[in-house]
């Protein structure tokens, strides 16, 4: 039980970070959400719709692992693996929320080449270059661990999958709209975290 309402109380808060950072800047005029809106080259808008589907799915997956995990082919991990996808999600929780903290107006989710926005080296991510999609990583390999079971299992992997997707996506529009200062920023600061 205490597994549940670990990953509960974390899923909760980080889905909640998500969505008053979006609130909060929808009052000042600013559309965060850009994933497959707008014109995109096809390969980079069907990233970004599989990745908006995967966002939203894998977050069900998570609440229905809470209180239904023995209906979707439960898995065996020993119990220090399920404490350590407690820690791990609780530290993608704090990614994140640092993460958006530290964008301040800047953030946005996909690329949009309409909104102009300033480049951020500063906070978390003077140690990340993508610190909100790492607390995403963590948040899905962490419940996947803690709550284990075969679909969010699959889910997670393939979530991980389409964020890295969008990544690169993202790495080859940011250089065209920060020019060398975001070249500078690349070349000594990881993708994600340390050496990654």
């Amino acid at each position: 039980m205490i597994f549940q309402i670990s990953i509960f109380t974390s899923i909760t808060c980080f889905y909640a970070a998500y969505f008053i950072k979006q609130i909060l800047l929808k009052k000042k005029g600013i559309r965060t959400n850009r994933l497959a809106k707008g014109r995109k080259p096809p390969k980079t808008a069907a990233i970004e719709t599989a990745l908006l589907t995967a966002t939203y799915s894998i977050a069900a997956l998570q609440y229905a692992s809470v209180f239904f995990s023995t209906f979707m082919i439960p898995l065996s991990f020993p119990v220090s693996v399920q404490w350590a996808g407690i820690v791990l999600t609780g530290v993608g929780v704090l990614f994140f929320v640092f993460a958006i903290t530290s964008m301040r107006d800047s953030w946005r989710a996909g690329v949009d080449e309409t909104q102009k926005t300033a480049i951020v080296t500063k906070g978390i991510y003077k140690f990340s270059r993508n610190p909100a999609f790492a607390g995403f990583d963590m948040l899905y390999i962490g419940s996947a661990l803690a709550l284990p079971n075969v679909i969010l299992l699959i889910a997670a992997v393939m979530g991980i999958l389409l964020l890295h997707f969008q990544i690169l996506e993202e790495e080859k529009y940011l250089p065209q709209a920060f020019g060398q200062e975001y070249l500078q920023y690349r070349s000594t600061t990881p993708r994600y975290f340390l050496f990654f």
